[in-house]
């Protein structure tokens, strides 16, 4: 993997309000973070950096900053992007972490799985390929980090699956994945449910008629609100 040569200067700017203004500038806020050392805070022009992304092909870039520094404090290192904070709305780069690393000890990086062809299972079966795993971790020098690994996939049927042990791995290359993790599998059509044709809709069962039971006539007039016969005065002598 080939080092690019990024310009970035030493950052005095902390705090929300001034960070804002360096972005508004045109500036990207980084941190340069080294093992045993103190974290160095750095300000890259944006234009620039976004023109180092796109311009390489691997997610894993070995980066020689060149530091301007008037006390000189901030030497030249060479990092590995850690993290780049993406604004939620818009994907603008709010903020960049560098790991500052040497190119003779071995690191931890994950790499991208990239399949190749069209599997029979789908292209004969109608099945579908499930990516299960985008990425996997391994431990290599950094001038021996793989863009990516490619995985041929042409040849799997319905229920066939590669696992990370399948992957053909360059030399000089640890996996730190699980071996067993399964990486690509090709899984059997998914049945569509069965629509009824309109005017075929199961009709709904009739409810019977409830039996209403007929009830005495006393207990029919106290519910009327009718009042009882009441007897006469003569009756009543």
């Amino acid at each position: 993997m080939d080092e690019v040569i990024l310009e970035v200067q030493s950052r005095e700017e902390t705090g929300k309000n001034k960070v804002n203004v360096l972005r508004k500038q045109g500036l990207i806020p980084a941190v340069v973070y080294g093992e045993g050392k103190k974290a160095a805070a750095i300000k890259i022009d944006k234009k620039i950096f976004i023109h180092l992304l796109h311009s390489q092909q691997s997610e894993n870039i070995i980066v020689k900053l060149r530091v301007q520094s008037e006390d000189k404090k901030h030497k030249d290192s060479t990092v590995i992007i850690k993290e780049m904070q993406l604004d939620p709305t818009t994907d603008d780069i709010l903020h960049v972490d560098f790991n500052q690393i040497s190119l003779t000890k071995e690191i931890i990086v994950k790499v991208p799985i990239h399949a190749k062809g069209e599997p029979v299972g789908v292209k004969q079966d109608e099945g579908s390929l499930e990516h299960n795993i985008w990425e996997i971790e391994v431990e290599c020098l950094p001038t021996q980090i793989p863009e990516n690994i490619d995985v041929d996939v042409s040849e799997l049927n319905i229920g066939d699956a590669i696992h990370v042990r399948d992957l053909t791995i360059p030399e000089g290359v640890k996996v730190k994945t699980e071996e067993d993790a399964v990486v690509l599998s090709v899984i059997p059509p998914r049945k569509v449910e069965e629509v009824a044709p309109e005017g075929e809709e199961e009709a709904a069962p009739e409810e019977p008629e409830a039996i209403k039971e007929k009830k005495p006539e006393a207990e029919n007039d106290a519910q009327e609100g009718k009042p009882e016969k009441q007897e006469s005065k003569d009756e009543q002598k």
